[in-house]
């Protein structure tokens, strides 16, 4: 069991050294440090939640349309902020590492076994290479 855990704390160490992880901490910490960043993303926070408030009633909600499509529209102002975005594919980038990872381990016990993912399940079945 001890050497279980050794070479789990192994690849553990491998992870935090990979280009992924690098590139995500520093895009993060820029992020941090961004006031234009920042500012768009406090925004959004408050955007998205009055949008939850109006999700709690659903369509009977007086706003729920309104709020709805001004949180969509602000995710894709977002996206358009080279920063956050370039932070948002850094995230997704090494969530797909921790998915492979992971179901790499599981699969070499049963394929049957579940993996949780962040991605929806085409995606997952594509772009997990297993041998």
């Amino acid at each position: 069991m001890s050497e279980i855990l050794m070479d789990a704390y192994h690849l553990a160490d491998q992870i935090n050294e990979s280009e992924e992880v690098k590139n995500y901490l520093q895009l993060k910490k820029k992020l941090q440090e961004n006031e234009e960043a920042q500012r768009l993303i406090k925004e959004f926070q408050r955007v998205k939640s009055l949008y939850e408030e109006a999700q709690r009633f659903g369509i009977f909600h007086p706003n729920y349309h309104e709020a709805k499509e001004k949180a969509e529209r602000f995710q894709k102002k977002l996206r358009q902020h080279p920063l956050i975005s370039a932070y948002l594919e850094a995230e997704e980038k090494l969530d797909q590492l921790l998915y492979e990872v992971s179901a790499t381990i599981a699969h070499s016990i049963s394929e049957t076994i579940k993996v949780p993912s962040n991605q929806p399940r085409s995606i997952r079945k594509k772009s997990c290479h297993r041998k």
